[in-house]
């Protein structure tokens, strides 16, 4: 076993004030082309107040790629997101701002008349008149020369503007993600309907059938109530599988943030959309080095101990240089007997100016700044346990999403096998009611496993696709090996009976065998089935 003891400290991997990296994924979209100009989200504010304006007008058939342009160019959260990037752009900037002296202009008088009547005793002096005219100003520069808070202040400033650097990244993430989740879930509720189009299809001609040869006295009333019940299912089924579509078309345009009038539907099929090339490992490997969410965690810590030492700059010296200079003029005279007598073309000059420094230091705060100190760095020592939690769960998340993978790609060839399989049971089955051989109830079971069958492959190509997105999101890794172009013998090939997979046999692939030799993926075991589309 490896001693865990000697594995690198992630602070010593990623630094101890990791930077946000967009070059590590593909940027969003900030022009849509002009096929989706039209698709716009509404204006934030936008709220409808008319039926028309939320009946559906158009129903707009969008392909994966369209659909992830525009959840990025609509979507509000990431516009959210990116909002919050600058917010703290402009909160480092107003942190840094401490480093620059401040300089205040104030007046006290623009301009300030004074006037004054004083009656004094007659046994010791006349009363007196007064008439002032006065303007003053001030100009203050106050500049900290040395202050234990400004730095710590800065760090934490910058640090906090990384994080929501990282943020816009999860959050882009998340909303590709989910946009391929609610686009394959869609592509499954359509295949649903076609399914549940073609039971319905088949279930009415059994049960046409089964009438017709009830009233030529050839077949029971059993079979026809057979075949009627089977024909009630496959409705009910469909009626269900309609609902689920609704139900995901709407959710794929709330992820989108289409106009309120426009409905997408799926433009293409469900297939599987590629290849995972790498190994479980490497994939581990990778989203520990590329998942921002760590990134997240271990600034925080850095933020934390910046907030500690900010805390002990309460009980520290702070060393000011201090300059004002203050000007002056006043009309007018006072001390005279009568208003009269008050010349206000007498007037006064002055300016005075001072410079200094200030120095504070608090000596005794009961013990505030220590406790608060104290505090940030437990916060800080509790954070690297939310990591270790965190990259546990990072892992996990790999690992379901791989085995899910590996579950999938198995589900998808046992699924093609039972479809194949069912539908030659279905046509040999109506073959022996036909002939007067078979029954109807043969024709009932088999429409129904044909049925559950399509239902599952449907449904293991979706779990594929669904894994697959799951993994480029859990690991960031975007590459994938694109499925080759399926080519088809004119001749049935002798196929070697497949062997069970269990590890550690390599699985199969989840796309469709090739019969060119130069494939750019290395198809060692090929599925003996062909594809169902």
């Amino acid at each position: 076993m490896i001693d865990q003891a000697n594995l690198r400290d992630a602070i010593d991997v990623k630094g101890a004030r990791p930077k946000s990296d967009p070059s590590v994924m593909a940027p969003a979209v900030n022009a849509l082309p002009p096929s989706l100009e039209n698709l716009v989200a509404s204006p934030p504010l936008a709220l409808p107040d008319a039926p028309s304006q939320v009946r559906t007008h158009q129903l707009r058939p969008i392909t994966l790629e369209e659909a992830i342009q525009l959840a990025e160019f609509n979507s509000p959260k990431l516009k959210a997101a990116a909002s919050q990037v600058d917010q703290a752009k402009s909160s480092l900037r107003a942190a840094i701002a401490a480093w620059y002296p401040t300089v205040d202009l104030s007046a006290s008088g623009l301009p300030e008349y004074f006037q004054s009547y004083t009656n004094r005793n007659p046994d010791f002096g006349s009363d007196t008149y007064a008439r002032i005219w006065t303007v003053n100003g001030a100009l203050s520069v106050r500049w900290d020369l040395i202050n234990p808070a400004r730095v710590p202040q800065i760090a934490a400033a910058r640090d906090r503007y990384e994080r929501a650097g990282d943020s816009y990244l999860i959050a882009l993430r998340d909303l590709r993600l989910q946009a391929q989740t609610a686009y394959f879930a869609l592509q499954k509720a359509d295949e649903g309907v076609r399914i549940g189009q073609d039971s319905v299809k088949a279930s009415l001609v059994s049960y046409r059938d089964a009438r017709a040869r009830f009233n030529a006295g050839v077949n029971t009333k059993l079979d026809v109530l057979e075949a009627e019940t089977q024909l009630a299912r496959d409705r009910n089924l469909l009626t269900s599988n309609l609902r689920l579509r609704d139900e995901q078309r709407h959710l794929l345009a709330r992820v989108l943030d289409l106009p309120q009038d426009v409905t997408p539907t799926a433009a293409t099929p469900s297939r599987p959309m590629g290849l995972w090339d790498s190994s479980l490992q490497e994939s581990i490997v990778a989203a520990y080095k590329y998942r921002e969410e760590l990134d997240q965690l271990i600034l925080d810590i850095s933020i934390n101990n910046s907030q500690a030492n900010a805390s002990l700059a309460a009980v520290q010296p702070v060393l000011s240089f201090v300059n004002s200079t203050t000007a002056y003029r006043s009309e007018g005279q006072s001390a005279k007997a009568s208003l009269s007598e008050i010349d206000m073309g007498d007037f006064t000059n002055g300016f005075q100016n001072s410079t200094a420094l200030t120095a504070s230091w608090r000596l005794f705060d009961g013990g505030r700044a220590r406790a608060e100190y104290q505090r940030s760095k437990q916060v800080a020592q509790q954070i690297r346990f939310d990591f270790a939690n965190l990259r546990n769960q990072i892992r996990f998340e790999v690992e379901q999403s791989f085995f899910g993978l590996r579950a999938a790609i198995q589900g998808i060839d046992t699924t093609a096998a039972e479809v194949l399989a069912s539908r030659e049971s279905l046509r040999l089955s109506q073959l022996r009611v036909q002939a007067g051989v078979g029954v109807q109830r043969e024709v009932v079971n088999t429409q129904r496993d044909l049925t559950q069958a399509e239902l599952k492959y449907a449904s293991a190509v979706s779990d594929y696709n669904t894994n697959l997105a799951q993994l480029q999101r859990r690991t960031g890794l975007d590459a994938l090996l694109a499925c080759n172009a399926v080519s088809l013998s004119a001749t049935k090939p002798e196929l070697d009976q497949p062997s069970i997979p269990i590890e550690p046999t390599p699985l199969k692939t989840a796309c469709p065998p090739v019969a060119t030799a130069g494939s750019s993926v290395n198809q060692i075991d090929p599925s003996p089935l062909q594809p169902l589309w």
